[in-house]
């Protein structure tokens, strides 16, 4: 009997597959299409010649986890030890699930938010806990604070955040790390932070990183994923930080789950890390391509909504079509030859607002033939 239902093929793998079947240009799936930095790539290269191909230790490689530290230290002003504070996982996904895995008993209720990415309600099921959903506000996709008090009930165990959020390119506020902070302290409830796109923050706005907040972040877990900070998605490498006896609880699963994680980019992404520039120029990088394609876009009859971060961008088609979102971005994907993602797959109820998901991590003339394309709905 199957623990998982009501769960088939993703949407991602269905639109790529049919990106793929009609040589569409694919703006569904979110990975760049350019490739990551030849620095990283020599310095992966450098630790495979120099042995580095056995086990990693459990937490990760102790220069990587360093590195990391002083990161956080120097963006959020908060100190977490590398040593009990910081462990390597294989990706940002995975990261989150061992939380849930780790935290999440039959029974407990899990604070999710619509949209919301696709792993959250599947990961607290399988863990036998219950999903409790509350829908984003439409357009902007912000948080109804009374409405999170209102569902919160002595079951409550965890609350998930996502910022910047995938689908729809929101970010928390200050207001919103406040109602956070009284709903932590009020009802001792967990928080799972998934902050993959950390560094993909636009039109000067502050990332509200949850390690900012020590009364919060003190009963917190914050996710994270190298793939889409450096460009290479397929190498499936990130880290979880969380106070130490939480993360005690976390490595309990982890070791079972995949004990360790690839050695040799371990050593990579930690000599890479020691330039910071690496990432602290990509809010830059990524938001000249979200505004060459916005720019690209207003030939179109799509009308964008705000993009205050990630590498998404929504855009309505309501002067287009009255389809659904799903037919809509299937029809498009095989007669105009541009894959996008229906937002109405991120709700578990198929909310559909008539909006789909592109991708603008892309090569400039990949956005340039793609936006030609869509200009021609």
């Amino acid at each position: 009997m199957s623990k998982l239902p009501n769960v088939g093929t993703t949407i991602f793998s269905v639109m790529s597959a049919l990106a793929a079947e009609n040589k569409a240009i694919n703006l569904s799936q979110g990975f760049p299409d350019f490739d990551c930095s030849d620095e990283l790539k020599a310095f992966v290269n450098e630790a495979m010649q120099q042995g580095h191909n056995q086990y990693a230790p459990m937490p990760g490689l102790m220069q990587l986890r360093s590195a990391i530290a002083g990161k956080v230290e120097s963006l959020y002003q908060q100190k977490v030890d590398p040593d009990s504070e910081i462990t390597i996982t294989p990706g940002g996904t995975y990261a989150i699930f061992t939380a849930i895995a780790a935290y999440i008993r039959p029974g407990d209720e899990v604070i999710i938010f619509e949209p919301a990415y696709d792993s959250y309600i599947p990961n607290v099921l399988v863990n036998g806990g219950k999903p409790v959903l509350i829908p984003l506000s439409f357009p902007d996709y912000r948080i109804n604070w009374e409405e999170v008090r209102n569902k919160i009930t002595p079951k409550t165990r965890m609350i998930m955040v996502n910022t910047p959020h995938n689908p729809t390119g929101s970010i928390l506020q200050e207001n919103d790390i406040a109602e956070l902070e009284k709903l932590v302290a009020e009802f001792d409830l967990l928080v799972l932070s998934d902050e993959v796109y950390e560094h993909l923050v636009y039109d000067g706005e502050l990332h509200h990183s949850i390690l900012r907040y020590p009364n919060i972040f003190r009963n917190s877990f914050v996710t994270f994923s190298f793939g889409k900070v450096f460009h290479n998605t397929g190498w499936k490498m990130g880290y979880c930080i969380a106070p130490k006896h939480l993360m005690q609880e976390y490595r309990k699963v982890h070791q079972f789950l995949c004990f360790s994680v690839n050695t040799p980019m371990q050593y990579g992404l930690a000599n890479f890390l020691e330039t910071p520039s690496h990432y602290l120029e990509l809010p830059a990088f990524y938001q000249q391509k979200r505004d060459y394609f916005l720019e690209l876009m207003h030939h179109t009859r799509f009308t964008p909504l705000a993009s205050k971060g990630s590498y998404f961008q929504l855009m309505k088609y309501d002067r287009i079509s009255d389809e659904g979102d799903k037919e809509f971005a299937k029809r498009i994907t095989r007669e105009f030859g541009v894959a996008a993602i229906p937002v109405s797959a991120f709700y578990e109820n198929g909310k559909d607002d008539h909006v789909v998901r592109f991708c603008f991590a892309k090569k400039q003339e990949t956005l340039e033939a793609a936006a030609a394309r869509l200009a021609k709905i």
